[in-house]
């Protein structure tokens, strides 16, 4: 018997068996690991996070937007009524000024000589007339006794009545003669701030000589274009027997200006155009607003909300839970852990929500955050609850919440 062959043959028998546990063993992992593959494919990756607002429902005030600009009440170009050399500026430039105070001085020399002068003709009017006077009642007294003739009484008539007017009309040139000198000190007619000064001292001025200009401060007025639709809206509101009518004056406004994020000012409508402007199709509008505080300067652009009207249980959401397709609008509402679409019509904003006019209940829960993970109506999604308005929502320029 061959030892060498029997323990070659037993050595390939195991070396045979240890093979075929080997593919046993990666058999049955490739098993496990198929199975493991097709039971996560089953299971499916978790629902997307969302979060979800309750609609809301609120009665509103609904305000029309424009543009515009403010302008004063009271504007003044300053220019004398006399001329002359300035001789000095008695003011500072940019301050505010009360009614009444000297800004300018042109020389007064010439004037106060002609002032004199015009004095002194009117005393010697005055003069003149005493003694026509005495003379013609010297001459009533003796055309009584006919010691005069009638020619003669009636000139000493006429040199009296003459005399007297002769009193009127140098009256008439020192009272201009004292306007003039009067006008020397050039006064601010109205109480403002002041504008640069245009001439200095030593300048020869004239009636057409502009020195400055003033402009009022305790009001302003903000002056904006309304187009066509909303001139014919509010009409048909006053005509309907509504609260608001602009030719009547009062609709409130409110007024941002260009640092402002929100309508801060209050003011109302104080004057409307008579006609709109063929060319642009719009309506001139001012609004009065106080400024006691001194914060508008006239100039300054404006942004003008204007009361429409108001409405009750108006349902409100977060613009950004609005989605668009093609030219329809619609939003996600989450109902039993799916995303549902819902196609919804949309009115202004208001205080930074969209106004719904229909395709939603007061009770729906709208997606405001996340919808960008959801792929199709019907899909499961885990929905955290926020507040509509603490959902992010930016400050509207169209209305405001009552």
């Amino acid at each position: 018997m061959n030892v060498h062959k029997m323990f070659e043959s037993r050595g390939s028998r195991r070396a045979l068996m240890v093979t075929a546990m080997l593919a046993g063993i990666v058999m049955l992992t490739g098993c496990e690991s198929q199975a493991d593959t097709q039971a996560g494919a089953e299971q499916g990756p978790p629902p997307p996070q969302v979060s979800v607002a309750q609609v809301l429902v609120e009665d509103v005030e609904l305000w029309d937007a424009f543009t515009g600009r403010i302008e004063a009440v009271e504007t003044v170009d300053l220019r004398p009524r006399v001329s002359g050399y300035i001789e000095s500026v008695n003011y500072t430039e940019g301050e505010k000024v009360e009614k009444g105070d000297v800004l300018f001085v042109i020389d007064p020399r010439p004037y106060r000589a002609e002032l004199e002068r015009a004095e002194a003709e009117l005393q010697r009017a005055r003069a003149r007339a005493e003694l026509a006077r005495s003379e013609a009642a010297r001459a009533e007294a003796l055309g009584q006794s006919r010691s005069i003739s009638r020619e003669e009484l009636d000139q000493r008539r006429s040199a009296a009545a003459t005399a007297a007017a002769d009193i009127l009309a140098a009256q008439a040139i020192a009272e201009t003669a004292r306007l003039n000198m009067e006008f020397t000190e050039v006064r601010a007619p109205i109480a403002g701030r002041a504008g640069r000064a245009l001439v200095t001292a030593g300048n020869l001025v004239s009636e057409a000589t502009p020195l400055t200009s003033i402009v009022a401060l305790d009001r302003v007025h903000v002056h904006f274009h309304s187009d066509e639709r909303a001139y014919l809206h509010y009409d048909a509101l006053a005509r309907n027997g509504g609260q608001f009518s602009l030719r009547d004056g009062g609709v409130p406004v409110r007024v941002g200006l260009a640092s402002d994020e929100d309508y801060p000012y209050r003011g109302v409508v104080d004057f409307i155009d008579n006609r709109l402007d063929a060319d642009t199709g719009t309506i001139l509008t001012r609004a009065v607003l106080d400024n006691g505080e001194g914060r508008f300067a006239p100039g300054m652009y404006a942004r003008v909300q204007l009361l429409a009207g108001s409405a009750e249980g108006t349902l409100l959401i977060d613009d950004k839970a609005v989605l668009t397709d093609q030219d329809r609008k619609y939003v996600y509402v989450v109902d039993e852990g799916r995303a549902m679409r819902r196609d919804v019509e949309l009115g202004r904003m208001v205080d930074g929500l969209r106004v719904v006019t229909a395709g939603l209940e007061p009770s729906d829960q709208v997606v405001v955050n996340g919808a960008q993970r959801i792929f199709f109506p019907g899909m499961p999604v885990a929905a955290e609850s926020v507040d509509m308005r603490g959902s992010g929502a930016a400050t509207g320029e169209y209305a405001a919440v009552r």
